[in-house]
């Protein structure tokens, strides 16, 4: 008999990402995670997931301009963003704009790399389209100059970023690219092995992302952080909240069982980005974290919980001006590129996915009259 939530069980083989929860190591087709973040573009790492190794200097200049070349959005869905109130959650918007792309020709047939790399490319388009639709500004001319992060902040802010900005949001996207047999890649290799288009696996994995345990977590980090509002607060606040029985968002982890390598990286991130405007509310946060460790080990003793990578994504996400409502769509942005290398290779040595059921109910019950029910 498996373990609740299929914990335990192997239900692929893989050689994009290794999970080493013990260790707290994570690899990218072997690549330590912290040698991809110091030295990798997030370009780099999505060459290196589809095609199985990293890209020399023309391959990288090519799939640079085919990633520039595809940015651009149907005027069909454009409208269909603009259809979309303004008050919508950003994932909303984004699963069905996503869903919508289904009908284009270009991703009709069997999921193939040019239709990986089109998507990719138009996932942050979608985000700042909604984004400067529900400001009531247009969109800026596109820029196939600049690099996939420094264009999607482009387009959200209408002017060229930062480069401290780009280079800590390029890091967050490397960071969060991969992870393994996760929920929402599980969720599209389910799909993908029923031999479904890729556009319905990519739809899926967003519905899974979705959800406040799998990507939606900085976002609630930030509320919580906002909640606690001063470090003399964050005891009795996290105090509370363990009495109640309820979730610390940011720590823990199903596979780590100590430090999240990604969250270390992500701390040093969020240090190097903050601004003096930003200096109090890191200095919350790291309070926090402090707080946090010391009674989930009071509370929970023995069950290693760690800090995880969404507590530093919000600081590190709110430090390059995104709004809280697109943390979770960014992370989407990032993990398409996961999702979309792990369609590729389930249908290379494709079987389809049909885990069984241990039945727990009754099996005598007599069919009764519908006179006779009570």
């Amino acid at each position: 008999m498996s373990g609740k939530g299929l914990e335990g069980v192997i239900a692929a083989t893989t050689t994009l990402s290794l999970v080493d929860g013990n260790a707290g190591r994570l690899l990218y087709r072997g690549y330590a995670i912290g040698d991809l973040v110091a030295h990798a573009t997030f370009e780099e790492t999505a060459y290196l997931l589809w095609y199985g190794r990293l890209p020399d200097a023309g391959e990288l200049a090519r799939l640079r301009a085919q990633m520039a070349d595809q940015r651009d959005l149907p005027e069909s869905i454009q409208q269909i963003i603009q259809a979309h109130p303004m008050e919508a959650d950003p994932m909303d918007v984004l699963r069905t704009t996503v869903s919508a792309l289904g009908s284009i020709g270009d991703f009709t047939g069997p999921p193939s790399i040019q239709q990986v790399i089109s998507l990719t490319a138009k996932i942050p388009t979608i985000l700042a389209a909604f984004h400067r639709h529900r400001q009531g500004q247009p969109m800026p001319a596109s820029r196939p100059d600049l690099s996939h992060t420094a264009h999607y902040l482009y387009l959200l802010n209408g002017a060229e970023p930062a480069p401290g900005h780009v280079r800590a949001l390029d890091a967050y996207l490397v960071l969060t690219a991969d992870h393994s047999m996760n929920a929402s890649t599980f969720t599209a290799r389910v799909i993908a092995s029923t031999l479904s288009d890729l556009v319905s696996c990519v739809v899926g994995a967003i519905g899974a992302l979705k959800g406040p345990l799998h990507g939606g977590a900085p976002a609630k980090v930030a509320e919580m952080l906002e909640a606690i509002g001063t470090a003399d607060q964050a005891e009795p606040w996290l105090r509370a909240a363990l009495e109640r029985g309820d979730r610390i968002m940011g720590f823990g982890h199903r596979a780590y069982k100590t430090a999240d390598p990604r969250s270390v990286a992500l701390r040093k991130l969020a240090d190097e980005l903050s601004s003096a405007q930003d200096a109090a509310w890191l200095a919350l946060a790291h309070h926090v974290e402090d707080v946090a460790l010391r009674l989930l080990e009071e509370y929970k003793p023995g069950h290693r919980l760690y800090t995880n990578v969404e507590f530093y994504a919000a600081a590190v996400l709110r430090g390059v001006g995104l709004p809280a409502d697109l943390y979770t769509p960014t992370f989407a942005a990032s993990r398409t590129v996961g999702w979309t290398a792990h369609v590729l290779e389930q249908l290379r040595d494709n079987r389809l996915i049909r885990p069984a059921a241990e039945y727990i109910g009754p099996s005598d019950l007599v069919y009764p009259a519908l006179a006779g029910r009570a």
